[in-house]
């Protein structure tokens, strides 16, 4: 396989390093952080007027006909700055779902909005009971003439806070755990019924809760086939744990070499920490396993591309465990050779591992898509 970047990828990319150095230092991010909407709206808009959002949608829908690896580029820098912009909820997850399955329509009447960064999109499809279960889903949705009626709950919904329409999954059909007689629903945020718990993350995100009741849909806001969504909804999980893996790479990245940095300043009976042979082991292992999730990244994503699809998903389940395992590792080791200072608030590298803690949890964590590989 090529792994070279072409050469509007690698512009891209060193675009987006540009503006990860410029504009997100710590201290703005945790001020970002802590007001609403829980981001900076001005990088939001930056991102828009540079064509970043529209980059995964086809030319045909007003975007730039990119796929997975443009994607990647993006994510990867983005994990390097811990970005708080709802790339990964509004134009991977939620867009990924509404190029897949909206109608014509609606793709023309949602799709400019969310490319140019004036309407938001979220991606409710987690249950409290289904764990990691795409298919597990209670939720449902009853036909009632030319609607549907939704009754549910979803769980850690991001970026539903700011969100205009919510892609939700239900069961029009078959058991609790059946991936037939699923169908998603393009639900407007503020319709009747939708309530929402809003709630900040351990990793410096925003999240929330939401009761569906008596909700009415109408017809044409499905995406895909009545009973045929998990289809999509697979594919979308797929995209966004690759987009997951490129962010935890980018976050791997900057907990190694900070890591070496550090050790290579601070002294200890004379010497720098960097001279100690078992700290030196310690930090070489931190770096092969970041090469390790670097490589398996690429090859996920270009099977996603252009291989066989259940060859592109046995790589995306040993990419998310790969990710998971290494990064706790990278993570606890960077921590823990920076001393008590590795866990304060006023030092990167503490919310650098929250980050990454929280991205194993997303989509299944290491031990489950180890077990989803083996099978």
């Amino acid at each position: 396989m090529n792994f070279d970047l072409s050469e509007e990828q690698r512009m891209i990319q060193e675009s987006v390093a540009r503006f990860i150095k410029d504009n997100y230092d710590l201290e703005s991010r945790v001020a970002s952080s802590a007001k609403d909407p829980g981001f900076n709206t001005d990088h939001w808009n930056t991102m828009a007027e540079l064509g970043w959002l529209g980059l995964p949608f086809a030319e045909s829908d007003g975007g730039f006909g990119g796929n997975q690896i443009d994607v990647m580029v993006v994510m990867e820098q983005f994990g390097k700055g811990l970005v708080l912009e709802p790339f990964l909820a509004s134009i991977v997850m939620g867009g990924g779902a509404l190029k897949r399955g909206g109608s014509e329509s609606l793709k023309s009447e949602m799709l400019p909005g969310v490319i140019d960064g004036s309407r938001q999109l979220a991606f409710a499809y987690a249950e409290q009971q289904a764990r990691f279960d795409l298919h597990d889903v209670t939720t449902t949705a009853r036909q009632e003439g030319e609607a549907f009626v939704l009754n549910g709950q979803k769980s850690m919904v991001q970026n539903a806070e700011t969100a205009s329409q919510i892609v939700v999954s239900t069961r029009t059909s078959g058991g609790q755990v059946d991936e037939d007689g699923i169908t998603l629903f393009l639900v407007d945020a503020d319709a009747d019924g939708i309530t929402l718990d809003n709630f900040p993350t351990v990793d410096g995100l925003r999240a929330s809760e939401i009761a569906i009741k008596d909700v009415s849909v109408s017809a044409d806001r499905i995406l895909g086939e009545v009973g045929r969504g998990f289809e999509i909804l697979n594919a979308v999980a797929n995209d966004a744990m690759l987009a997951l893996g490129a962010e935890a790479v980018g976050t791997m990245e900057v907990l190694y070499k900070d890591t070496v940095a550090y050790t290579q300043e601070r002294e200890q009976f004379g010497h720098p920490l960097s001279d100690f042979q078992v700290l030196q082991h310690r930090m070489v292992e931190m770096f092969i396993e970041y090469e390790q999730c670097k490589s398996m990244l690429y090859r996920a994503t270009m099977e996603a591309v252009k291989g066989d699809p259940a060859t592109a998903q046995k790589a995306i389940h040993g990419l998310k465990h790969l990710v998971g395992k290494y990064g706790f590792f990278i993570g606890e080791n960077a921590v823990q050779l920076h001393g008590g200072m590795g866990v304060t608030e006023e030092l990167r590298l503490g919310h650098y591992f929250k980050r990454l803690v929280v991205i194993d949890s997303m989509f299944g964590n290491a031990d489950f898509h180890l077990q989803k590989f083996a099978a």
